[in-house]
């Protein structure tokens, strides 16, 4: 692994995989829908939607084009904290992947007319999201886990807030959000490091220096939402104020996570589904932002036995923090070694991680330094991490529950 600092303030990293004829290139953007006013909720989402509709001189059609001819791939998404802007291409072809990355993002084709169109089908698109009850439900758990703050908002946004943005939301947007200092550029795969600085240099010089101003912090708040989606099934969202991404209990958390609900080995799967037929669906991720984090646990069940699924769980959670056993701990590292380590054998993987590194830690971190940090977690650091979280208030969301016992 590489690092150059360029001088407007941009990050290039680079991972050289030998054996490899291809490369995964991404734009990093530390900003993402917390980062909004809620008057324009959504706007990271459509701002990352509008820079395929035309840019540099291309329009849409141009663009997909111009990435296909070379057998290549573009693609983006934002997150809350976060959005990305990807190409996938043979080594001989990562110049056109920056040039169109750099074109979206310094030179996009605003109209008020293209405006109107992806307005549309970002609806569609938070329409279709509405009628998935096991999609929805997590941005209804989401708002009752942080009310009343931007990390509790959609990441897609409301009605009312798309049509509020204009081109010049967009504009603004990108002026103050797209600066070199909060952005990574990254590499893996064939990709020679110097090289590829100076490309970075070429296309990506005239990004404006400085770095985004930190959004307001998370604060987890608890509370409950309850869904007015029509549904043949019930579905059951609970969720517990989780470690902040770099909490020296972080690894400890996920580990519990993991056990009580990360696989078909865990603790939720064997007594709800496996033991008792009670849930095809169940399962549990522990989500970390920079400040705070979120443990949820999520089941769909048949309506009628709802209150028997919504009282097992609540059984195991509240046995669980006592009771994890070193076997179990030990499971869940080596799945968490492996996740790491499969993941870094593709050049996506190995991009993806440079970049969060450089997002966490403001550095190149070696993988040997996050597989000791998994090797040091102790059966008494998880017990302690899931005790902490479930002791704390709670979030709830439901959809198609008739009933639910009171937490």
């Amino acid at each position: 692994m590489q690092l150059t600092l360029l001088p407007n303030g941009l990050r290039v990293a680079t991972r050289s995989m030998p054996g490899v004829e291809t490369a995964a290139v991404g734009l990093y953007a530390d900003t993402g829908s917390r980062h909004e006013e809620s008057r324009v909720n959504g706007l990271a989402h459509l701002f990352e939607h509008m820079v395929f509709k035309g840019a540099g001189g291309r329009s849409a059609r141009e663009i997909s084009e111009a990435i296909e001819d070379v057998g290549g791939d573009l693609n983006a998404m934002t997150d809350r904290d976060s959005t990305i802007f990807t190409a996938t291409v043979m080594a001989e072809h990562i110049p056109l992947g920056l040039e169109l990355i750099a074109d979206m993002i310094l030179r996009p084709h605003f109209t008020p007319e293209e405006l109107a169109r992806e307005k549309d089908v970002v609806l569609q698109e938070l329409g279709e999201a509405r009628d998935t009850p096991n999609d929805i439900i997590f941005d209804d758990l989401q708002s009752a886990a942080f009310a009343d703050q931007p990390l509790g908002r959609s990441v897609l946004g409301e009605e009312e807030s798309i049509a509020a943005i204009t081109v010049d939301d967009l504009h603004h947007w990108r002026s103050e959000h797209y600066r070199a200092g909060s952005l990574s550029l990254v590499a893996a795969g064939k990709v020679d490091h110097d090289r590829f600085v100076s490309l970075a240099e070429h296309y990506f010089g005239a990004l404006p220096p400085g770095t985004l101003l930190q959004p307001q912090g998370g604060s987890f708040t608890g509370g409950s939402r309850v869904g007015r989606t029509a549904s043949d099934q019930a579905h059951l969202a609970l969720g517990f104020g989780g470690p902040a991404q770099l909490a020296d209990d972080y690894y400890a958390a996920r580990f519990f996570s993991d056990v009580v609900g990360g696989g078909m080995s865990s603790r939720l799967f064997q007594q709800l589904r496996e033991e008792r037929g009670l849930a095809y669906s169940v399962y549990t991720m522990l989500q970390s932002w920079r400040d705070t984090g979120l443990f949820s646990v999520y089941a769909a069940t048949a309506r009628a036995q709802s209150a028997a699924s919504a009282q097992l769980i609540e059984d195991v959670l509240a046995q669980a923090a006592g009771t994890i056993t070193e076997r179990e701990v030990n499971r869940v590292r080596t799945q968490a070694r492996a996740g790491l380590l499969m993941s870094l054998e593709s050049s996506w993987g190995q991009a993806s991680y440079v970049a969060r590194m450089l997002a966490l830690h403001g550095r190149l971190v070696d993988p040997s330094e996050v597989l000791a940090d998994l090797e040091a977690v102790s059966v008494d650091h998880v017990r302690a991490a899931g005790a902490k979280m479930l002791a704390g208030p709670r979030a709830r969301a439901t959809i198609g529950f008739p009933s639910l016992r009171a937490a």
